[in-house]
């Protein structure tokens, strides 16, 4: 009797052994994931000093479009389904990697005499707020393209008013068919939304027509 549960304690050993080892390899099977980040590497807008860098503008962070808030790397290949790829992701969620770049693209601009992310205590003379972030690779067409789309909406704290309000939308065509193509473009594109909200603020604080427009 002793030598039969000795005998199954070796078997339940050896099913416990391979057991792991087949959870061991399966982990070592799984696919690497590839993670990417949002950058304006190569960004190269000259900056412009003039009347305005007098202002302090505010800057509150940017908030997503449902369904992009995760480091998920969205594509469509149908009108209003959006997919994400499997072994590819961003390394934070767009809206957030794209906050920093926000202040770095409004600090370069030399359009600002400082440039605060919110929360803060310091005071300021104008807030950009932006909404409805969508980074988002489009496979209706060869080649794909990346379209990169936000709202935003400029305010004059002074006078405690809303001064414009614009939606900005860039496409950039991806060099390859792939999520590493969509990358490159989406930097791209960034970039150009960069450069239309610069210019725009600028329009604005100039009490320009093309504020509202």
């Amino acid at each position: 009797m002793a030598m039969m549960i000795d005998r199954l304690r070796q078997v339940a050993c050896a099913v416990l052994v391979v057991t792991a080892t087949g959870c061991l390899s399966l982990r070592t099977d799984s696919p690497e994931i590839h993670t990417y980040q949002l950058s304006l590497d190569g960004w190269n807008r000259e900056a412009r000093h003039d009347g305005i860098a007098e202002s302090v503008l505010l800057v509150s962070p940017p908030q997503a479009e449902p369904g992009f808030e995760t480091q998920r790397m969205v594509y469509m290949k149908r009108p209003y389904q959006l997919e994400a790829f499997a072994v590819n992701q961003w390394a934070d969620s767009p809206v957030q990697m794209l906050s920093p770049l926000m202040i770095q693209g409004l600090n370069h601009s030399g359009a600002w005499r400082a440039v605060i992310p919110l929360p803060s205590s310091i005071r300021g003379d104008y807030r950009l707020d932006s909404s409805g972030f969508v980074v988002q690779q489009e496979f209706l067409q060869q080649p794909s393209r990346v379209r990169v789309t936000i709202r935003a909406q400029f305010v004059d704290l002074k006078e405690s008013m809303i001064v414009g309000a614009r939606a900005f939308e860039v496409v950039e065509n991806a060099p390859s068919e792939n999520a590493y193509g969509g990358v490159l473009a989406a930097n791209r594109a960034v970039a150009g939304l960069l450069d239309q909200i610069v210019a725009w603020l600028r329009q604005c604080v100039e009490h320009s027509p093309e504020c509202s427009r």
